[in-house]
């Protein structure tokens, strides 16, 4: 159980999910919080990690950095992707059982579920079969780091621990109009339409798969009740249990953003994994679930969006 005074390490503080897990500590009252940036601490440098641990000495560890991206990206930089986060993993988790971590929680992706997993994903489903071709480095990288956790706790007695959040979205995420995930690239197209007088918005690919969308600052929640209630090897996976098709999720964004044009659909563009809905009965069991509504949290985050003055349409 963590004590408000407790030396927290978040590795990837300014990213969606690092960002979000250092407001819940805060609104918890925590307040002996670590983090660096990138350009700080390069953490694919094995002795920069090193000599950052040994100085700091963390009592836990959030480990959500990374290099992240939607399908282009993903397809595009499949080396970057595959290296850049086997690094960080391999020498974030050495590094805090040199220097005697209390406990580590290592934040994975539902990409690391097989393209075909039946629906709704269980845990066990991992390691079943071929994964997404587009996403595979990525998902590699993040089952290796899954593994190191088990292997360091199955031979050292490491307390570390691996959830698996489904698709998210909120509060400082990736707007990128080539690099983002599907939701804030939904978001920043919409608006852009709309302040350039469009008549319609395009989508990549069928609008036909289903997906499902947590808010960051609910992942957060769960990431802190885990980190002070499960103790287990066994992975977590975290979501809301309702998915939706990308075509009804234009929707929700267009009534958000305010556009009044139509939606046109670029098939030429992959689709991607056909469906994917987490099983989250586990979690559920354990004592959690989510608290924000899809529609709710896309008002929060379009007006996050807002306030991004390094876009050169809101400058």
């Amino acid at each position: 159980m963590m004590n408000l005074t407790d030396k927290i390490y978040i590795a990837g503080h300014r990213g969606l999910v690092g960002s979000a897990i250092v407001r819940a500590l805060e609104k918890q009252g925590f307040n002996n919080l670590l983090y660096k940036t990138s350009k700080e601490l390069d953490l694919r440098d094995q002795e920069a990690v090193d000599e950052f641990f040994a100085q700091e000495k963390p009592n836990y560890v959030f480990l959500a950095a990374g290099k992240v991206g939607g399908i282009v990206a993903n397809n595009t930089y499949r080396a970057d992707f595959l290296y850049d986060n086997l690094l960080i993993v391999a020498n974030i988790v050495h590094a805090a059982y040199q220097n005697n971590v209390t406990k580590l929680l290592f934040l994975g992706s539902s990409c690391i579920y097989p393209k075909l997993a039946p629906q709704p994903i269980k845990e066990e489903y991992l390691l079943t079969g071929a994964l997404e071709y587009t996403n595979e480095p990525y998902a590699i990288a993040k089952i290796a780091g899954i593994k190191l956790c088990e292997s360091f706790r199955d031979q050292y007695g490491a307390n570390y621990i691996s959830v698996m959040p489904t698709n998210l979205y909120g509060i400082n995420d990736n707007y990128h109009p080539e690099n983002s995930h599907v939701l804030p690239a939904l978001i920043r197209r919409f608006h852009e339409a709309k302040i350039s007088g469009h008549k319609e918005v395009v989508i990549w690919g069928s609008g036909s798969p289903r997906r499902e969308f947590l808010y960051a600052d609910d992942l957060a929640e769960a990431c802190l009740f885990l980190m002070n209630t499960y103790n287990e090897k066994e992975i977590v996976n975290i979501g809301c249990g309702e998915d939706i098709s990308i075509k009804e999720l234009a929707e929700i964004v267009k009534e958000v953003t305010g556009f009044d044009g139509d939606l046109k659909f670029d098939i030429s563009k992959p689709d991607g994994t056909p469906r994917k809905l987490l099983d989250v009965s586990k979690i559920h069991k354990l004592g959690w679930q989510h608290k924000t509504t899809l529609k709710d949290g896309l008002i929060n985050a379009y007006q996050n969006f807002l306030t991004k003055q390094h876009h050169p349409l809101l400058t």
